[in-house]
């Protein structure tokens, strides 16, 4: 597969760690988070610097090679992975800076969202990202980043100040609103299509101890929380990052038994600020509301809320997940969602609305790669469970549940929510008007579509 003389020079230059399939340590290498998705690179590079990107890429090319990109590891269809190819894994890259003065943290490819909370918190910072502190932060901000404080803050693209990018000719370019500006506009939101990014530049934002956690209703009451949720959340303060689920209560401590197994309704979120402005944010709900199973809603440090689910979702477990952005929530798509979640096939199996409201719709449509600045939710449909013998059930479930609630939602999805089996065209849905732009972008950065083990933005099209 390899030319020997070229993966010799290779080899000589490169100061990180190679591991091909004889080596003992292949099946924990490539190893993803997913664990129903199982692929056989070719070869795995464990990057140690920018320069071992840079020879791992002109590698690729020269060699006609598949090439994928492996960040935090996290990436629920497997993109950080390919059959017969090589994939650069930027796991060892860690670094970071906090600029305290500036409220900028500068971050590394290999970081989860969990390391630069640690590092932030200690300066009374956060950098708006997702609500699971496994997730690599690179993927998450290629793709957009939703989570507790985009209401306040816009997403993680938004909070984006520079990117240093390997590109497929092999140069190393810096992109921010001055330098690169169309490759900068680009990364917000067009995935991994244009390069490798080896350094993102994040504004940050002051972040300590909020009001937090989640509260559970009975699924009998699922109708009606999800009501009072569509027609109350766009009136909260917008500190208030607040999103619904759909799911089962954990049979496992610290839930209550008696309630374990039960199918529930659950408000989840984070106030930042004080309790008491918290718990005047979230009266309106309360009020209108049945009494729950529990409302576990507290103070606690954001780096807490942060992590407080990453029990339940180790890595291996299979996951097969559908997304959609969502405008309006009326009626029927609730029963439908309620219909469907009552069928699911395992206890982790869950469905969350994901509020994209507040400071994401101040930010124009052509600003960003991200367009879709008028919905009201980003959804997904994560069907869950640790049996490899139920993934054609999860999927079956899945895709079932997903069109029965797809005709009253918007074509697109967040990227970071659609598996490698979308339907033609899901790609191009999503990224609306700005698809021609990052098409004539993807084709001046990577005519050849090196980078095409992701969404795919394709050149030849």
């Amino acid at each position: 597969m390899f030319d020997t003389k070229k993966l010799e020079a290779f080899t000589a230059n490169f100061r990180g760690d190679l591991i091909g399939p004889k080596d003992a340590r292949y099946d924990e290498a490539r190893a993803l988070y997913n664990g129903m998705i199982d692929k056989r690179p070719a070869l795995i590079a464990r990057v140690a610097d920018v320069a071992d990107i840079i020879a791992a890429v002109n590698f690729a090319r020269d060699n006609s090679l598949l090439l994928a990109i492996r960040g935090g590891g996290h990436n629920g269809p497997g993109l950080g992975s390919c059959d017969d190819g090589l994939v650069i894994d930027c796991g060892l890259l860690k670094g970071m800076r906090v600029d305290p003065a500036a409220r900028t943290v500068r971050v590394e490819p290999g970081c989860t969202q969990g390391d630069v909370d640690h590092l932030a918190h200690a300066f009374g910072l956060a950098v708006p990202a997702g609500i699971v502190s496994t997730t690599g932060v690179a993927g998450l901000t290629l793709g957009g980043g939703t989570g507790y404080l985009t209401r306040a803050f816009g997403l993680t693209v938004d909070n984006l100040l520079e990117a240093d990018v390997v590109l497929a000719d092999g140069r190393l370019v810096t992109a921010n609103i001055q330098n690169n500006a169309d490759l900068f506009w680009a990364l917000r939101g067009g995935g991994g299509n244009f390069g490798v990014v080896t350094s993102f530049l994040f504004r940050a934002h002051p972040v300590k101890m909020v009001y937090a956690g989640p509260i559970f209703w009975d699924l009998k009451d699922a109708k009606k929380v999800m009501q009072t949720y569509r027609d109350l959340i766009g009136d909260a303060p917008v500190e208030l990052g607040l999103f619904v689920g759909l799911k089962t209560v954990p049979p496992t401590d610290p839930f209550p038994k008696e309630h374990w197994g039960k199918r529930a309704v659950a408000l989840i979120g984070a106030y930042n600020g004080a309790v008491d402005d918290g718990v005047a944010a979230m009266r309106p709900l309360r009020d209108a509301l049945p009494a729950p199973l529990f409302d576990w809603m507290g103070e606690m440090p954001f780096t807490a809320m942060q992590g407080l689910f990453d029990p339940f979702f180790p890595k291996g477990l299979q996951w097969y997940w559908k997304g959609d952005f969502v405008k309006e929530l009326p009626d029927a798509a609730i029963d439908a969602h309620i219909a469907n979640i009552a069928k699911a096939p395992s206890n982790l199996c869950l469905t969350h609305l994901y509020p994209i409201d507040g400071e994401v719709q101040r930010v124009g449509s052509t600003d960003t790669a991200w367009s879709v600045r008028d919905a009201r939710w980003s959804m997904v449909i994560a069907a869950i469970d640790p049996d490899p013998k139920k993934a054609s059930e999860l999927k079956t479930w899945g895709r079932a549940y997903w069109e029965a609630v797809h005709p009253y939602n918007l074509g697109g999805a967040y990227v970071n929510f659609m598996m490698d089996d979308e339907a033609e065209g899901r790609v191009e849905a999503s990224y609306g008007p700005n698809y021609k732009r990052l098409l004539e972008i993807k084709r001046k950065y990577d005519p050849q579509n090196l980078f095409r083990v992701n969404q795919n933005i394709n050149p030849a099209k």
